[in-house]
């Protein structure tokens, strides 16, 4: 076995001394444990997870789906970036979800803005689809469909070669689809991104780059 186990282990004694968990002498990737967990991987606020080491590449036509309950009313959600202007990005700022995508000519916007202002920082689950169809963007947040004018219409492909950064990126990393530097604190789960008729379900815990992230488990919503 060459791989960690998904638990919380606790009151390890040996040779009838018990184990002091709170002062570990070093600690690598181990978060605390949970009263009451739910399935999801969370975000504490400082990283990202790194998937696709070999690059993801969007081109023409794109949708993602995920869930995400959080209380920050800013962080990453996911960004896919090239060397040139291409990319792809969502992320949340002040409380509303924007979807980023240039195909190239130039970035195009789709903005969903909550009724209330905190309604999607409640640290309740929330559904996003966001969808790139070669120039059109649309994003559906719980539902709710938000769609953008793009005037570049013969610019249809995000030629991106670069990983796929969730929750934030490396310093050293350009992501030209993201405006905001900070980190997701809260927790993700069910992250699709489908091509056609394929879709490709993304486990945390197979992410090449993990820091700040907990592929199993989710604390139970705050009350």
């Amino acid at each position: 076995v060459t791989h960690s186990i998904p638990a919380c282990i606790g009151s390890m004694t040996i040779n009838g001394k018990q184990l002091d968990n709170e002062s570990p002498v070093s600690i690598f990737a181990v978060n605390k444990c949970y009263v009451t967990v739910q399935e999801g991987t969370f975000f504490d606020g400082s990283g990202f997870a790194a998937l696709v080491r070999e690059g993801y590449k969007v081109r023409s036509d794109v949708n993602i789906t995920l869930e995400f309950r959080t209380t920050a009313g800013h962080g990453i959600l996911l960004g896919v970036s090239s060397a040139k202007v291409d990319a792809i990005g969502l992320e949340i700022v002040n409380g509303k979800v924007l979807f980023h995508v240039n195909n190239g000519a130039g970035r195009i916007t789709a903005t969903y803005e909550p009724r209330g202002t905190n309604s999607l920082c409640d640290g309740k689950w929330h559904k996003l689809q966001a969808n790139k169809s070669k120039h059109r963007i649309s994003l559906i947040i719980d539902g709710n469909l938000v769609q953008t004018d793009n005037p570049y219409i013969q610019s249809t492909s995000a030629d991106t070669n670069n990983p796929i950064y969730v929750g934030g990126y490396p310093a050293d990393v350009k992501q030209n689809c993201l405006t905001s530097k900070s980190s997701f604190h809260g927790c993700l789960r069910n992250l699709v991104l489908t091509k056609g008729q394929q879709a490709e379900l993304f486990d945390f815990s197979r992410a090449f780059d993990l820091r700040g992230v907990f592929p199993h488990s989710c604390p139970g919503a705050e009350h």
